[in-house]
């Protein structure tokens, strides 16, 4: 099991910066669900964690719905690395489980039409968002009029 404490990170990072070495798909149906969840025939997420930090969450939801694919996004890296760390730990700990939780390195403000379809999430979690209080720093918001909007479209009815 990875420790904590070699994965600190800053506690902030850019979310508007699009300097980004990553390639991402195109659409959804490029997205390399079969890698992220192996030996699960619907791989595409129902549940995500926008904002996971060290994948708390994350894993109990994996845990709890064993049926249905958990995504956590995270931002930062070390972080994104931590916790894909401790899911590849738990899944050789745990033979069969976890294989439903993976995680990305993931701006989800900017990139998140690139992996998910329409009515495809059951669920989305965002907990502890950064609240930016200063007038000026609105626009670095997870939680905003125009992305909650965006988060319902991928939403299905009643989720």
């Amino acid at each position: 099991m990875p420790q904590k404490r070699f994965y600190r990170s800053r506690a902030h990072v850019n979310p508007l910066c699009h300097n980004s070495a990553f390639q991402y798909p195109k659409c959804p149906d490029e997205a390399p669900w079969n890698l992220l969840f192996p030996g699960i025939t619907d791989s595409s997420p129902k549940f995500i964690d926008i904002g996971c930090g060290f994948g708390g969450l994350t894993i109990t939801l994996a845990k709890m719905f064993p049926d249905k694919c958990i995504l956590a996004m995270e931002i930062r890296d070390k972080v994104a690395e931590y916790v894909r760390l401790r899911i590849e730990a738990l899944r050789k700990e745990f033979e069969g489980e976890y294989s439903n939780a993976a995680v990305l390195r993931i701006n989800a403000m900017v990139h998140l039409p690139n992996y998910i379809n329409k009515k495809q999430l059951e669920k989305i979690f965002i907990c502890f968002p950064d609240p930016h209080f200063k007038v000026k720093n609105h626009r670095r918001r997870i939680v905003s009029s125009s992305l909650l909007t965006e988060y319902a479209y991928f939403l299905k009815e009643g989720g």
